[in-house]
């Protein structure tokens, strides 16, 4: 499949899904979409996608199939009802969304078996800032051959595509990058609340800290929102970043490891998101810390 012109399918278009496929049809590929709310294509559509009323329709119509998707189930069940049956030898799919790693590698086993459908899972890093960019970091999992046509079809979406090593290793990855992020954010939740708590104008931290050792793009971003108690528009959820915590737990349980710091975030995490902050930005994490 690699140097061919590629007719791409995009299935989800949400906070990450839209500005990707808008960066795909930029890149002018021939782009169809579907999504379960039919009402958020308004815009990919005037940027000149196809709309399909039906998954069936988009995955007959493409070579490539793409997912971004909320979770594990989701993906599993769009891929059991939808892609399987339509499927075919010599298409692709690249799975954007982050979901189980042991799942990834049944259902690309079984699609696989099913229809000679291939698959890379293409878990991706660097918010909607990155999507609307173009500077995302992907972590790719697969064969050399359907990596290659990844990195060729979504090379305007990525800064960085890394192949990992075969189908799952994308999602571990991932799963490691977000153990980091997840804590990082917690971290800097307390330390923001701690600052202004101890009187210094924690507005001026990131900029303080920037170029060193405590530097980071979670600290740039979301600093100077939690300083600012700036939470909208929501450009990603705690409810993704507890789900990519709890699989790092479930992935750590499987392989025998103790990861205290990352269990404790997950804890953390749920309990904010039990609090009513699911479907808020991470950025209100300083509200567990921060005393009115």
């Amino acid at each position: 499949m690699a140097g061919k012109a590629y007719t791409l399918g995009f299935i989800g278009i949400g906070l990450m899904g839209g500005p990707l496929s808008l960066r795909l049809l930029a890149a002018g590929h021939a782009l169809h979409v579907w999504n379960r709310s039919p009402d958020k294509l308004g815009e990919v559509v005037a940027a000149g996608a196809q709309p399909c009323a039906t998954i069936s329709e988009l995955v007959a119509a493409a070579d490539v199939v793409m997912l971004c998707l909320a979770n594990t189930a989701v993906v599993e069940d769009v891929v059991r009802r939808e892609v399987l049956p339509h499927g075919g030898p010599g298409k692709l799919v690249i799975d954007l969304s982050s979901i189980d790693p042991e799942t990834t590698r049944r259902l690309a086993g079984d699609l696989y078996s099913a229809c000679g459908m291939a698959w890379v899972d293409a878990p991706v890093s660097g918010g909607t800032a990155g999507a609307e960019q173009g500077t995302l970091a992907i972590m790719a999992g697969g064969g050399e051959q359907d990596v290659a046509v990844a990195r060729e079809v979504l090379k305007p979406l990525y800064s960085r595509l890394t192949h990992m090593g075969p189908t799952g290793s994308g999602q571990t990855a991932k799963i490691c990058n977000q153990m980091i992020v997840g804590c990082n954010l917690l971290v800097i939740a307390e330390m923001m609340a701690l600052a202004e708590q101890a009187g210094v104008d924690a507005a001026k931290i990131p900029e303080a800290l920037a170029g060193g050792f405590a530097d980071s793009r979670p600290l740039q971003i979301t600093g100077a929102e939690m300083a600012g108690r700036c939470f909208e528009p929501v450009k990603w959820r705690v409810e993704t970043l507890l789900k990519d915590l709890k699989m790092a737990v479930d992935l750590a349980g499987r392989h025998g490891n103790a990861i205290p710091m990352s269990g404790l975030a997950a804890q953390l995490m749920q309990l904010h998101g039990a609090n009513g902050f699911l479907e808020q930005d991470p950025a209100t994490l300083i509200k567990l810390y921060a005393k009115n």
